[in-house]
């Protein structure tokens, strides 16, 4: 773009105000106090304006591909509901920060201000990605997994890693995170085999969240249970040593994981680690550099990042430890979710505990039910579409009722937010068709097919 349509708007709403000012100062040139109030009034407009002085360029595209709106940013209020407080109230001051539309604005204009609007309102669509690492977990000990650490070993053993910092005290559906995540956490590890021995981290969870608490809290890195089998009471004794209180040092929380689990080396241990975070890391540390020495390391660990009610930020960062961890990342949003995630490992314990007993391992059993994955992606994409259709109609709609945007400017921005609806409905069309067409297909080549349409390293447009 050759000019910044955004400075552009800025620089002739300040001669237009500047304008308007000088009339009211020669229509008002008697009355002193008047005339102190407009300059008071203009002073103020000025630094206003200032405040919206902002490069719409450094936003992120609209999408005009399904790729895309896969890979496409989440805004600040994805999951939010813009029409209950405080959310209405939060995004009225987002839109206040951008320079009005011109009575007569161009394609291009209008084009820059949805861009705007989009960036607050896009949602986290799921990455069929994710979904094929999940599909090659899930044939863990059959001769379709390629990859050794999905081979069956002597002994399995598991860690979650889990975020005990202030956040965690957030609200749903009645209980904390915390409460929802230990009650889950618990329910998962009562289930698994007797010969697989676990473990429990957290971190922040000693000194607070204020400045002065920082040092403690950033070096609270805590094994609270295992390496050994699951026994009912003295897990529950660990679960009740801690409560959410302080910072998040994710880094040092993965670095004290790998060497807890350094004696459990990958030729004969299947290692696998759970990361459930709310949050990006505030101790100064760089989780996402870190792990990248893991899968080059002697543990080889199974990597599942979980963020639970993860703004943008987090999502971003906790997605690129899962990447450079080799990993896989998955957003939740409620209990089930995250009990969903576990369900997944739980049925790949079963079978190694088979595996284990030297029983007859049925190979048809084991395959991945991909018509029930794809169901289930294709209503979670679907539940997302709509709540980013409705958060974008909320801001037009609410901003016209607050004389932020006329009726017309409404009917311009409206025609594209309907483009976006039927784009995001053909990129699931799309999508559930490239899922779908397996066939006999090993998991390599989907796996080869997927990332090669869905890279997220790959700009799009």
């Amino acid at each position: 773009m050759k000019k910044n349509i955004m400075v552009i708007l800025f620089t002739v709403l300040l001669v237009l105000t500047g304008c308007n000012e000088d009339e009211k100062k020669v229509n008002n040139s008697n009355d002193q106090k008047t005339a102190e109030n407009s300059v008071s009034e203009k002073e103020t407009t000025e630094e206003d304006k200032k405040e919206k002085h902002f490069n719409v360029e450094d936003l992120p595209a609209v999408p005009s591909t399904p790729e895309g709106i896969v890979n496409q940013t989440p805004g600040i209020f994805a999951g939010k509901y813009v029409e209950e407080d405080p959310w209405t109230t939060k995004m009225l001051e987002k839109m206040k920060e951008v320079p009005n539309l011109p009575e007569n604005a161009t394609e291009e204009e209008y084009d820059q201000y949805f861009k705007y609007i989009y960036s607050l309102a896009a949602d986290d669509f799921p990455d069929p990605q994710e979904l094929i690492k999940k599909w090659e977990y899930a044939i863990s000990g059959t001769p379709e997994a390629t990859d050794e650490r999905f081979q069956f070993k002597e002994n399995y053993n598991i860690e979650i890693i889990l975020d005990s910092s202030g956040s965690m005290n957030n609200m749903v559906n009645g209980k904390t995170q915390m409460d929802l995540a230990k009650e889950t956490i618990n329910n998962f590890l009562s289930t698994v085999p007797d010969k697989a021995n676990v473990s429990l981290r957290v971190y922040g969870h000693k000194g607070t969240g204020s400045d002065s608490d920082k040092e403690l809290s950033c070096s609270s890195v805590e094994q609270v249970y295992g390496f050994e089998t699951y026994n009912n009471e003295k897990f529950n004794k660990a679960l009740n040593k801690f409560t959410p209180s302080g910072w998040t040092p994710i880094e040092e929380a993965l670095k004290s994981s790998k060497e807890a689990f350094s004696k459990y080396d990958a030729k004969n241990n299947t290692n696998l680690i759970y990361l459930v975070s709310d949050g990006i890391e505030t101790c100064d540390g760089e989780p996402a550099e870190f792990a990248k020495t893991l899968p080059t390391s002697n543990i080889k660990p199974i990597v599942n990042v979980i963020g639970f009610n993860v703004d943008g930020e987090a999502q971003k960062q906790l997605k690129a430890v899962a990447k450079n961890s080799d990993g896989m990342y998955t957003t939740v949003t409620s209990a089930e979710q995250l009990e969903n995630e576990f369900n997944r490992t739980k049925e790949v314990l079963e079978s190694w505990n088979q595996w284990k007993e030297d029983a007859l391992y049925d190979l048809d059993g084991k395959s991945t039910d991909v018509f029930f994955d794809i169901r289930d992606y294709s209503i979670n994409y679907d539940q997302k579409a709509r709540s980013q259709e409705n958060r974008i109609w909320k801001i037009i709609q609410i901003s016209n009722l607050e004389e932020l945007i006329t009726d017309e400017q409404e009917k311009e921005l409206t025609e594209r937010r309907e483009d976006m609806e039927d784009l995001t409905t053909e990129a699931l069309t799309k999508i559930e068709k490239d899922l779908g067409n397996i066939g006999d297909k090993k998991i390599e080549e989907i796996e080869k097919e997927i990332n090669e349409k869905y890279n997220s390293s790959v700009p799009q447009e």
